[in-house]
């Protein structure tokens, strides 16, 4: 890994750590005050939906971002439970298909692309993730999404790893994906349709 994008992993990894104990706290606080039975009503719901949402995207944000150990394996039950949890507070969901465990590196790059193709779903839907047997294609992402959203340009980044400069903040996964691949000598495709998009890596 490039010096750049392991100091990006550690800060990445830093900041989800010093985050989700506070949430996780806040969380429990809720549930013991809602057994308790101290507090009820539509503003404790508002509060409980939001902590929950933020403990889930910081769970999913420490993988897609932090620091990926050597050697280090998530399988299907730890995966799942993150997309679960995340898709409760929006309107994506995910259809996670492969079984076994795999190299954290590798959820890293999906969780990326799962990134990408939600910044171009702006009506929501599900997005599957597929491992096919063909090895020359490894993993497939795919949802109801267009290369058109969020622009043109950010999945040309995204297939070439160049333009990384003009890209925004919001879109820094269509910087970083394309960089962990060409670092294990892969290649990102583009499988558009009429009303889908597939990214294949």
């Amino acid at each position: 890994m490039h010096n750049s994008h392991l100091l990006a992993s550690l800060i990445g990894s830093r900041i989800c750590h010093d985050l989700i104990s506070p949430v996780g706290a806040i969380q429990n606080g809720i549930e013991l005050l809602a057994l308790e039975g101290a507090v009820r009503g539509p503003e404790m719901v508002l509060i409980s939906d939001s902590v929950s949402a933020a403990s889930a995207k910081i769970r999913f944000l420490r993988v897609a971002f932090g620091l990926a150990g050597h050697g280090q394996k998530i399988g299907p039950p730890e995966v799942t439970c993150i997309l679960d949890d995340l898709s409760q507070s929006g309107r994506v969901t995910f259809d996670w298909t492969p079984q076994g465990s795999f190299e954290r590196s590798d959820i890293q790059e999906v969780f990326l692309a799962l990134l990408c193709l939600e910044s171009a779903m702006p009506f929501g839907g599900t997005i599957t993730v597929t491992r096919p047997d063909d090895a020359a294609v490894g993993w497939e992402v795919s949802g109801p999404a267009q290369t058109a959203r969020p622009s043109p340009a950010v999945w040309e980044t995204l297939k070439t790893g160049e333009g990384v400069d003009a890209v925004m903040p919001a879109h820094v996964q269509f910087a970083l994906l394309p960089a962990l691949v060409q670092e294990r000598f892969g290649k990102i495709g583009l499988v558009e349709a009429e009303d889908s998009l597939t990214i294949q890596f």
